[in-house]
């Protein structure tokens, strides 16, 4: 076939997510990727290196039921969270205790505080859950529209007056001082602090930042391994692409997006055309915009486009271990936590002023997990801030300095971790956005800031995902609700393009 109802473009998360929700709905439609795997920046990896993505923290139980998923075939284990320091602090969800197992002593303020944020995210996962609340094309899809707001408002104003004025007054400020409002600084709030700004270009005093960490935590929040590998996850996703009738061409890259009269009439591939009146983007904004031509937009379009921020900080740093290693009074095995080197919101601001300038940390927050490879484990770390504009480049050296920068971070807390590396592995976010086309390699596509979220995302005027000519949409991260391994993105865009057509 070479003639669909429509057409996707992207095989990860929100690529599958679209094109398996429009075919359940009996749309026939093919999905292009260019690489030859499924998965977009969570799988992708150098070598017999891990991927990307370790974690899944936020995969959308509302996905997998729009893509006739059953959650039980995505085997994971969830892991405690460590946050390193001479004292460690374990967490599991809204319990925080100590190496030895007594209570921290600030466990209960702290479990109050998860509470509460994690009931405002849910609030938030109304709006997340649906197209962006604007722009609906006729009087039903108004109507729903207009009920999905009403329910998130009495849902607000069910909270009470108390609690209601707290959470608007939470909404919009920054994350470091919503947590030292709660808690003394130390240990807890630097975990919060660092979820709150993980893949962004932000530190926890920027305006804001709340929202992402509640965000975050009405989705789950919790950190969930992949049994197996992240492969095997879209492995699952996509067998339910493919019972559902969507047509995969892996290896096939898209060189134009083709119009006619004002009108989208699919894709040009390396392979051939494509038709379809119905085209749907995993491509940033940037990206979508060179693939359709400049032209077919008008000017302010154009500007906003090009002025989409989208700079990513976070670098990853993979050693390959002959063991497991050991780790300062904790309890367990390595394998067994999320490792968090975030010893206050203090260090998290501190480690993010450098990035502000083109500079990178020397101390940096740090996330890792222990994955296993073919060839034994590997320790994977997301390091942050590591900026895509590092002033002078990502040169040999500076990669080199990152990596030592990262051996110095871990050394008090994984002692004896050098001598168990047999290699290493530096990919920047100039890496990622080489291998990806993602802006800046930014974990999102677009920063998920205050005036790039909900119906402003990832810019104005691209309203429900829509871009310039009729018939084109974005379905990516950079589209509503954002990024991480949700789906929600890829599942909205179908929902906006169905309310269209009807």
């Amino acid at each position: 076939m070479t003639r669909f109802d429509a057409i996707v473009i992207g095989g990860g998360i929100n690529g599958l997510a679209a094109a398996t929700t429009l075919a359940r709905k009996g749309k026939s439609v093919c999905l292009v990727e260019a690489r030859n795997t499924l998965g977009g920046m969570a799988t992708y990896a150098i070598g017999n290196g891990p991927p990307l993505a370790n974690l899944l923290h936020n995969l959308s139980p509302a996905v997998l039921a729009s893509m006739g998923v059953d959650p039980s075939a995505i085997k994971t284990r969830r892991l405690r969270t460590a946050v390193l320091g001479d004292a460690p602090v374990i967490v599991d969800g809204a319990a925080a205790r100590m190496a030895d197992g007594t209570p921290h002593p600030d466990s209960e303020r702290f479990a109050g505080l998860v509470d509460r944020l994690t009931s405002y995210g849910a609030l938030l996962r109304q709006l997340a859950e649906a197209p962006a609340p604007v722009g609906a094309p006729d009087t039903m899809a108004r109507l729903r529209q207009l009920w999905r707001l009403g329910r998130f408002g009495m849902s607000v104003k069910r909270l009470g007056k108390v609690e209601m004025r707290r959470f608007l007054q939470l909404l919009l400020s920054n994350a470091y001082d919503a947590v030292l409002d709660e808690l003394p600084d130390g240990p807890l709030t630097g975990m919060l602090a660092a979820d709150a700004v993980r893949g962004a270009a932000t530190g926890p005093r920027s305006p804001g930042t709340v929202f992402n960490l509640i965000y975050r935590m009405g989705h789950g929040g919790n950190p969930e391994l992949p049994e197996g590998s992240m492969t095997q996850v879209f492995n699952v996703l996509a067998d339910a692409a493919k019972n559902a009738g969507v047509t995969i061409s892996t290896g096939v890259r898209v060189k134009q997006i083709t119009l006619e009269d004002g009108y989208v009439t699919g894709v040009e591939t390396d392979d051939g055309p494509l038709k379809a009146p119905l085209v749907l983007s995993t491509q940033s904004l940037p990206a979508t915009v060179r693939s359709l031509g400049a032209a077919h937009l008008d000017i302010e379009a154009t500007r906003r486009a090009r002025h989409l921020r989208a700079r990513g900080t976070v670098a990853k740093v993979n050693l390959q271990l002959n063991g497991l290693p050991e780790l300062v009074h904790l309890p367990d095995p390595a394998d067994q936590y999320r490792l968090l080197i975030a010893p206050s919101a203090d260090y998290v601001e501190t480690a993010f002023n450098p990035a502000k300038y083109g500079g990178m940390s020397d101390t940096p927050v740090i996330e890792a997990v222990i994955v296993q490879g073919a060839t034994g484990p590997w320790l994977s770390a997301n390091v942050q801030f590591a900026p895509s504009n590092l002033t002078g480049g990502w040169t040999d050296a500076a990669k080199d300095t990152l990596l030592k920068t990262t051996l110095a971070a871990f050394a008090p807390y994984v002692p004896g971790l050098e001598p168990r590396i047999e290699s290493t592995q530096v990919i920047t976010p100039s890496d990622i956005e080489t291998a990806t086309g993602t802006p800046g390699g930014h974990w999102h596509q677009a920063e998920m800031a205050l005036d790039q979220l909900l119906t402003l995302r990832p810019v104005p005027g691209f309203e429900r995902g829509r871009v310039g000519p009729a018939g084109l949409y974005l379905c990516g991260a950079s589209a509503h609700p954002g990024g991480d391994v949700m789906g929600l993105a890829g599942r909205n865009a179908a929902f906006a393009v169905l309310e269209d057509l009807a």
